[in-house]
C-alpha cells in the first residue's frame, strides 16, 4: 500500500493502483500543533470508496474509554457512587460485592459472555444482542477469579451500559450524545444499538480468504464494550479533552486517577483505570486502548506531553495497533518524519500474513462418545469425544483436538479442559465432571448428564 498524505487543508484518495485493498487511517499530532494524518485502501470495496478524513469505522474497545468517563461523569454528579454495588442497580446479577469500579478497571471477575457463546449453541453469524449477553452474566453465582485479580471482560463494560441506561433513564447512546459527543463536537461519533442501524460514512470491515475478499461483520451491536463507531478526527477531539483533563496533575497521576486507582493489568508492566491501560514508567507515561471488533481495528495512544497518535482499520490483516506502536517508535526517533511515510514504514513492517485454512476435522463417526456435559452457568451441553487416541471437545457440532500438557489438562486454542479424574492415554474412562477455562471465562464446571 502506498499511503496519501492529508494535510489539514486538503484530503487525498488512495492511489489507484490499490483500489481493491481495505484500507487504514494514522493520525499523528503534537500537543495543540495541526494534525498530520496519512490514509490509503478502500472503505467500501463493492461501492470503490476510498477511506477519507470523514470515514467512520467501529472503534471496537477503545470505547471503554468514554464509557468508563461517563461513569466518573455520573459519579461526580452523584447520580451513582463507583463503590457501589452492582446489584444494588442490576438486582438480576447475583454476584456479591462487586461494584460499579470493580466493573471499570476489570476486576470483578465477570467471565466474557462473548467467550460463551458458542457453548451456549450459537454460531458465528448467528444474531445476538446486549440482552443475550446480559443473561449470561445474570447466570454468573460467583467470581471466576479471586477478588482483586484482573480479568479483562466486555460483559462488564455490558453491565456498565445497563447501569447508566437505568440511573439516568435513557440509552447509552443518548447519555452519551448529551455529556460526551455534543459537548466536545464529535458529530460523527455513534454507539450503534443495532446491527441494522445506518451509520454515515461508515467502512466496512474484510478479510483476505483464499484469494477473495469476504465481509467480517457480524448481526452484532454492543454498546458500552464495543460497537462505537467515529472518525479518526473525532478520536483526537476526544483524546484533546482527555489530555485536558489530565494535563494539570500529570507529573504525579494518571487521567482520572484521583476517582480510580490503577492497578496491575493482563499486560505487564502496563496498569488499568478507567477504560484506559497506562504505561507509567518514567520518561513514558502514556494511556492506550486498542480495539478488535468485527474485522476492525483500533489504537489510541495520549502520552502526558500531548501526543496523540490515532489508528484505525478496517483490514483484518492490518492490525491498528501494532501499525500505531511502529508509527510511535518511528515518530520518537525523528518527530518530524511526515504522516505518509511513517504510515508506508508502519505498513510494511506489520502487514499480517494471510492465515492458514484450519485442517478438515475428523468426521463424527469416527469419534467414541465420552459423554453430553452441561454447566449450570452456561445454557446448552458440549460434548466429550475420543478419536485416534485424541480427546476432542464439541461445540456447535465442530469438534477441537484436546492436546495434553499436563497429568490432567488439555488445551485447545483459547482454552484449556482440567478432568476431575486423570485420564490413561490408553482406554478413556468417561470422567463424571471438568472444568472448561476459557481465556476471558475461566472456572466453568461441566458435570455429565444422565440422559
Amino acid at each position: 500500500m502506498n499511503p496519501s498524505h492529508t494535510s489539514p487543508a486538503s484530503t487525498e484518495t488512495a492511489p489507484a493502483d490499490r483500489l481493491g485493498d481495505p484500507g487504514v487511517i494514522l493520525r499523528v499530532r503534537q500537543a495543540d500543533a495541526p494534525p498530520a494524518q496519512a490514509h490509503t485502501g478502500m472503505a467500501s470495496l463493492e461501492l470503490a470508496v476510498p477511506v477519507g478524513e470523514n470515514t467512520a469505522f467501529n472503534i471496537g474497545s477503545v470505547a471503554k474509554q468514554i464509557t468508563a468517563y461517563l461513569c466518573i461523569l455520573a459519579a461526580r454528579d452523584r447520580v451513582l457512587t463507583l463503590a457501589r454495588p452492582v446489584a444494588d442497580i442490576l438486582p438480576r446479577f447475583h454476584i456479591p460485592d462487586v461494584t460499579i469500579g470493580d466493573l471499570i478497571q476489570h476486576r470483578g471477575g465477570i467471565r466474557d459472555a462473548e467467550s460463551l457463546l458458542s457453548l451456549a449453541g450459537f454460531r458465528e453469524l448467528d444474531h445476538y444482542t446486549a440482552d443475550d449477553l446480559l443473561q449470561l452474566a445474570y447466570r454468573q453465582r460467583h467470581r471466576a477469579v479471586e477478588p482483586g485479580r484482573f480479568l479483562y471482560s466486555n460483559t462488564g463494560y455490558l453491565l456498565l451500559a445497563q447501569v447508566l441506561t437505568d440511573v439516568y433513564g435513557s440509552e447509552l447512546h443518548e447519555i452519551a450524545d448529551r455529556h460526551v459527543f455534543t459537548p466536545l463536537g464529535m458529530t460523527s461519533a455513534r454507539f450503534k444499538t443495532d446491527p441494522r442501524e445506518v451509520i454515515p460514512g461508515a467502512a466496512a470491515s474484510y478479510q483476505a480468504v483464499a484469494g477473495r475478499w469476504q465481509h467480517q461483520q457480524r448481526p452484532a451491536a454492543l454498546p458500552g464494550p464495543g460497537s462505537l463507531w467515529c472518525t479518526a478526527a473525532d478520536l483526537d477531539r476526544w483524546l484533546a479533552h482527555l489530555w485536558h483533563k489530565w494535563q494539570p496533575a500529570a507529573d504525579d497521576t494518571l487521567p482520572f486517577a484521583q476517582h480510580l486507582g490503577y492497578h496491575p493489568s493482563d499486560h505487564p508492566p502496563f496498569t488499568y483505570g478507567a477504560g484506559l491501560y497506562a504505561d507509567p514508567r518514567p520518561g513514558r507515561t502514556a494511556v492506550f486502548h486498542y480495539g478488535h471488533e468485527q474485522g476492525f481495528s483500533a489504537a489510541t495512544h495520549l502520552t502526558s506531553s500531548g501526543l496523540r497518535i490515532i489508528c484505525l482499520s478496517n483490514h483484518a490483516q492490518i492490525a491498528a495497533d501494532h501499525v500505531a506502536a511502529a508509527a510511535l517508535t518511528e515518530f520518537t526517533q525523528d518527530s518530524g518524519t511526515d504522516t505518509g511515510e511513517l504510515l508506508s514504514r508502519a505498513l510494511l513492517s506489520r502487514l499480517a500474513p494471510e492465515p492458514a485454512h484450519p485442517a478438515g476435522v475428523d468426521a463424527e463417526a469416527a469419534h467414541a462418545t465420552l459423554g453430553t456435559y452441561s454447566c449450570d452457568e452456561v445454557p446448552g451441553t458440549v460434548r466429550l469425544t475420543r478419536s485416534a487416541g485424541s480427546l476432542h471437545l464439541w461445540r456447535r457440532r465442530t469438534p477441537d483436538r484436546l492436546d495434553r500438557i499436563g497429568p490432567a489438562i488439555y488445551a485447545a486454542n483459547g482454552y484449556s479442559l482440567t478432568v476431575a479424574l486423570p485420564l490413561t492415554d490408553g482406554k478413556v474412562p468417561p470422567p463424571d465432571s471438568f472444568v472448561l477455562d476459557l481465556d476471558r471465562a475461566p472456572g466453568l464446571r461441566y458435570r455429565r448428564r444422565s440422559d
